[in-house]
C-alpha cells in the first residue's frame, strides 16, 4: 500500500526539527507540496538548505498574527491547501503542581493548544471553500493518561483529544478529517532532555529512569519520529477518506506513567 500525496499542499507546524521535521520530510517524499513554520531561526534556515523546493516561514505558532500570517502566505504560493499537521508544542515544566509558575502553565497551554485552535481557525475557510481538508493534531500518551510532574504538558495534551474530537464532529459535513496522533516515548534529544529531567527530579540516573519507564511500555521500545511520520502521511492521504475523529497511539502501548524507582 502505497501512500500517495501528490498535489496535496500540506503545512506542518514546527515543521524544521524533531517530529515536525520527519513528518514534512515525509510528506516530501510523498508527493505533497510543503510549508513549514518554525520559531527557530538556525532549524528553519537548515530545513530549508536541505529542501528548496518547500516554503520555511518563521513563526510562533501561539500568536494569532503570525498563524494567519503563515496560513495566507503559504495558500497564495501554492493556490490552496489541504492538510494540516499541528505539531508545534513545548515539553513544559517538570515540576510538583506547587511549584509551577502561572506563567509555565499559560505558555504551555498556548503553544500546545491554542495554536492548534488558531490554525484550525483560519484553515478551515480554504478546505469549506475547497470542498475538504484533513487536520491532524500531535497529541500524546500523555493525553490518555496522568503525567506525573508534568501537568501542565499532561493537561495540553488531553485538550488536544478534545479538540479533535470537537472540530471532527463539527466539520464532517464538509468533508474536513481530524484526527489525532499519541506519540510515545520518541527517540532523539527532545526526548532524551525530558526523560533526564524526569530521572534528576526523581534523583535517578537517565539510565535507570529509561529502564523502569520502558517496563511501562508492553513492547519495552522507543519509538522513531518517522514512525509517526508515516501515520501522518496516511491521515493525510485519500487512502483514509473516511477516517476522523480517532485519537491513534504510536507508542509500543504505553501502559502507565508511574515509574517506580528503587523496588
Amino acid at each position: 500500500m502505497e501512500v500517495d500525496l501528490t498535489n496535496k499542499r500540506a503545512l506542518v507546524t514546527a515543521g524544521a526539527s524533531g517530529i515536525g521535521r520527519a513528518i514534512a520530510t515525509r510528506f516530501l517524499e510523498c508527493g505533497a507540496r510543503v510549508c513549514v513554520c518554525d520559531i527557530d531561526s538556525t532549524a528553519l534556515d537548515d530545513f530549508a538548505r536541505a529542501n528548496p523546493e518547500a516554503l520555511a516561514v518563521k513563526a510562533d505558532v501561539s500568536k494569532p498574527d503570525d498563524v494567519a500570517t503563515v496560513v495566507s502566505r503559504m495558500s497564495s504560493s501554492f493556490g490552496g491547501l489541504e492538510i494540516v499537521v499541528n505539531n508545534a508544542g513545548v515539553s513544559g515544566p517538570t515540576e510538583s503542581v506547587d511549584r509551577i509558575t502561572i506563567d509555565d502553565w499559560r505558555r504551555t497551554l498556548d503553544v500546545n493548544v491554542t495554536s492548534q485552535f488558531l490554525t484550525a481557525k483560519y484553515a478551515v475557510p480554504i478546505f469549506k471553500s475547497q470542498g475538504g481538508g484533513a487536520i491532524i493534531n500531535i497529541s500524546s500518551t500523555a493525553g490518555r493518561m496522568g503525567m506525573p510532574l508534568r501537568s501542565p504538558y499532561s493537561t495540553s495534551k488531553y485538550a488536544v483529544r478534545g479538540l479533535t474530537d470537537a472540530l471532527a464532529v463539527e466539520l464532517g459535513e464538509y468533508n474536513i478529517r481530524v484526527n489525532a496522533i499519541l506519540p510515545g516515548m520518541i527517540r532523539g534529544p527532545r526526548g532524551t532532555r525530558v526523560m533526564a529531567e524526569q530521572a534528576a527530579a526523581r534523583g535517578v540516573t537517565l539510565d535507570e529512569y529509561m529502564n523502569r519507564a520502558l517496563m511501562n511500555v508492553s513492547m519495552r521500545t522507543l519509538i522513531d519520529a518517522e514512525e509517526v511520520a508515516d501515520l501522518a502521511a496516511f491521515l493525510g492521504s485519500d487512502l483514509a477518506r473516511h477516517i476522523s475523529g480517532q485519537s491513534i497511539g504510536v507508542c509500543g502501548n504505553f501502559e502507565s506513567y508511574r515509574v517506580v524507582i528503587g523496588d
